[in-house]
């Protein structure tokens, strides 16, 4: 009898956890391989999830309302064979009632931004890409979210939903010493949303002292700790001193030794939350297995400039913001088609080559406080016009929080803005599986050796910008690295007016 494990999905590179909303079949019931099996409701995607495979839903193994990490086997399918004996031994279960909870996430911002760099125009020809900041490596991050302490479980799944909200709710909680229970939500069943949380704190609805419930204990050679702004409280972090960490790597595991520090009388501690610890492993685990190397390139973006000046009216006509970020991408599938290498992934002593090019695009929401990657499917099929249309579509999508599963997998090659911010060059970590990462810089003028009319050499003013590409030693080496850079830098600065 032959059983397939059905698990919690992971939405997103570094979402660490996430919670049923309803089962769409009753245990006993026939599913088809990629009909929706159950769904799941994050702060950022509402998604349904397929089933991995046809035949009999067996067991139901996560209960309502109940939060777990990715990878946990939530129930079991009987393939077609070992159903049909189940079904002759047995009748089916009864219907199992359809319930709804939330889903739970978590991801910390790296940088703050003023809003999404997919969607912001600003008159100064600064970084405009839908582009993240480098230093997650083209993670899905958000806003750095507290464990809630976890004691007895609520009876009731209304109840398991309000307290087991999302960690960005908890974490605020923890910050401001809410008790969620307090809260009427207006989520699904009755979820504590975001905004629910911040009205009633904003309303008055802080509970004297400010402290949340089961706060970590700090070292009495800290001074106690007085959380900043978008830091991390002590309350959302698990305890525990620095120590071992055990890295998953090619079937095995490795194992890191994390250094301590003394703590002197001014210091401040603070244990690092579930965000920070998944940050350190997916981080710690990429640098292990991909060999990183960085290569830089200067490019002349005066054309680019002077092309966007030009048809941003046209563009308008038709409802699309034109942003620098669709030339930047235009060349960058110009570039993956010219060396496939770099649109590939290591599975094993494997290259796999992949047929079509997605590329991840990181998405700053929420002021800069949550950054998210949605994927845009088959750049290379689309024109200037359509990935304007498709990047602006998946940020607005970010925004407003409706993000699909379909949205956030399947990227075959990730783009990281530091320019954004105002930095020059990156160098990226690279975002597992793929082998290669591209963090750019900043376009602003500067003074440049040119060739007059006469072809001599002259002093000029040009929009430049510096791009780092990231890349794994083990299947790119450094002269396809510069190939591929050479092509984005050609594509860019002789971009063909008639493309557009």
């Amino acid at each position: 009898m032959a059983k397939v494990d059905v698990i919690m999905p992971q939405m997103g590179e570094s979402i660490a956890e996430g919670t049923l909303t309803k089962w769409m079949k009753e245990v006993g019931a026939a599913v088809e391989r990629d009909e929706d099996l159950f769904e799941i409701s994050t702060d950022k995607v509402d998604a349904d999830i397929p089933s991995p495979a046809s035949g009999v839903l067996a067991e139901i193994l996560v209960e309502e309302g109940d939060t777990v990490e990715v990878n946990t086997i939530v129930a079991r399918i009987e393939t077609e064979t070992g159903a049909a004996a189940a079904t002759a031994e047995e009748p089916p279960a009864p219907a199992a009632e359809i319930t709804e909870a939330a889903a739970s996430e978590i991801a910390e911002a790296p940088a703050p931004a003023a809003e999404s760099p997919a969607i912001g125009e600003p008159e100064a020809p600064a970084m405009e890409s839908p582009i993240g900041d480098s230093a997650a490596g083209g993670e899905t991050v958000e806003a750095a979210a507290a464990s809630h302490e976890e004691g007895t479980a609520p009876g009731s799944r209304e109840e398991r939903l309000r307290t087991r909200s999302t960690p960005l709710v908890r974490k605020i909680a923890a910050e401001h010493g809410v008790d969620i229970a307090r809260i009427e939500g207006s989520g699904i069943a009755g979820r504590v949303t975001r905004n629910d949380i911040l009205t009633f704190i904003d309303e008055g609805g802080i509970q004297p002292g400010g402290a949340a419930p089961g706060a970590a204990d700090i070292p009495a050679t800290a001074a106690p700790p007085t959380p900043a702004p978008g830091v991390p409280s002590t309350a959302a972090a698990p305890a525990g001193p620095p120590g071992v960490l055990h890295l998953p790597i090619h079937g095995a595991t490795l194992e890191v030794k994390l250094p301590r520090v003394p703590i002197r009388e001014n210091d401040r501690v603070e244990d690092m939350n579930r965000v920070r610890l998944r940050t350190m492993e997916h981080m710690l685990m990429s640098q292990h297995v991909s060999a990183h190397v960085t290569s830089v390139t200067e490019i002349d973006f005066e054309r680019v400039v002077k092309l966007r000046r030009k048809f941003k009216p046209k563009f308008e006509a038709e409802g699309v913001k034109l942003t620098y970020g669709p030339f930047i991408m235009r060349a960058i599938v110009e570039g993956l088609k010219a060396y496939p290498i770099l649109n590939a992934s290591v599975d094993g002593t494997r290259i796999v080559y992949h047929g079509d090019i997605n590329l991840g695009i990181a998405v700053a929401i929420d002021d800069g406080r949550e950054l998210i990657v949605p994927v845009l499917k088959n750049a290379d099929r689309l024109s200037l016009m359509g990935l304007a249309e498709g990047a602006n579509a998946l940020a607005e999508k970010a925004r407003t929080r409706t993000l699909d599963f379909d949205d956030i997998q399947g990227g075959t090659f990730t783009i990281t803005n530091v320019g954004v911010f105002g930095n020059l060059f990156g160098t990226p970590i690279i975002n597992q599986p793929q082998v290669a990462i591209l963090g750019t810089g900043v376009i602003e003028k500067r003074p440049v050796v040119v060739r007059d009319d006469l072809g001599g050499d002259a002093l000029g003013i040009r929009n430049m910008s510096y791009f780092g590409l990231s890349y794994d030693h083990r299947v790119v080496d450094g002269a396809m690295a510069a190939f591929f850079l050479n092509k984005v830098q050609e594509v860019l600065e002789t971009f063909p007016e008639d493309v557009v």
